[in-house]
């Protein structure tokens, strides 16, 4: 139980932004969790977790998470907390429907331990090891709901629908990787899939400004591949 927690908010920016994150996610998984966790001090920041791909075996191979930092009220109490995105969703339609215009957001009470939160990314000591276009991002993800799409007709088996979306998000996005000294990573699928549909190429309906990149960082197996509107976390 979260034991009555609450997410106290700067202003009503906040709010909508954790809700437009959470609608995106519960698109990719109606029943899926979202972890909050909130580092405390005088500049307390809230970071909201989600999963797109949840990998396999015990080291969640394949695993892809999307990450959006909020700025929260100063005051706010550190918390690590993993609730259903439905409870999340529950909250933001009981202020609707109540006209409540208050800054804090009450923590659903339900916890769930989902097998993705058992790995936690480190925090620190990443290294900037390449950059990628959002065009190339954006394009990754056009072409990999295809190919899913394609290659799921009606009637097909979870396990063969698992299996083949494993491979096309598990390969490398073209242009990405290589060989020799100064090599990039290689930046699986799912990181254009997460990037997309959590809304991190930028608003729905506009076009991404020309050269625009996002930055690709290394830490041990850890991945991650930052935009100016949130992070996609991988473990190849």
């Amino acid at each position: 139980m979260s034991g009555g927690s609450r997410l106290a908010f700067p202003d009503g920016e906040g709010l909508a932004d954790l809700a437009t994150f959470a609608r995106r996610a519960s698109v990719l998984d109606e029943g899926g969790a979202i972890r909050l966790q909130v580092t405390g001090g005088a500049r307390p920041v809230l970071g909201a977790w989600v999963c797109v791909l949840p990998g396999q075996g015990v080291l969640r191979s394949g695993l892809v998470l999307g990450l959006r930092t909020m700025a929260l009220a100063t005051g706010q109490e550190a918390l690590d907390v993993t609730v259903p995105l439905a409870g999340l969703a529950d909250r933001f339609a009981r202020r609707a429907s109540t006209g409540d215009v208050s800054m804090t957001l009450p923590v659903p009470p339900t916890t769930v331990t989902p097998p993705w939160t058992a790995l936690s990314p480190p925090m620190g000591g990443w290294e900037r090891v390449d950059e990628i276009a959002l065009e190339m991002l954006a394009q990754g993800a056009r072409d990999g709901i295809a190919e899913v799409a394609q290659g799921s007709p009606e009637g097909s088996g979870s396990a063969a629908v698992g299996a083949l979306r494993a491979r096309v998000w598990g390969r490398p996005l073209p242009g990405t990787g290589g060989s020799g000294e100064g090599a990039g990573a290689a930046v699986p699928a799912g990181a254009a899939l997460a990037a997309h549909a959590l809304g991190f190429l930028g608003p729905d309906g506009a076009g991404l400004p020309p050269g625009a990149a996002a930055f690709v960082h290394r830490n041990g197996p850890w991945l991650r591949v930052s935009t100016a509107a949130g992070h996609v976390v991988l473990r190849p």
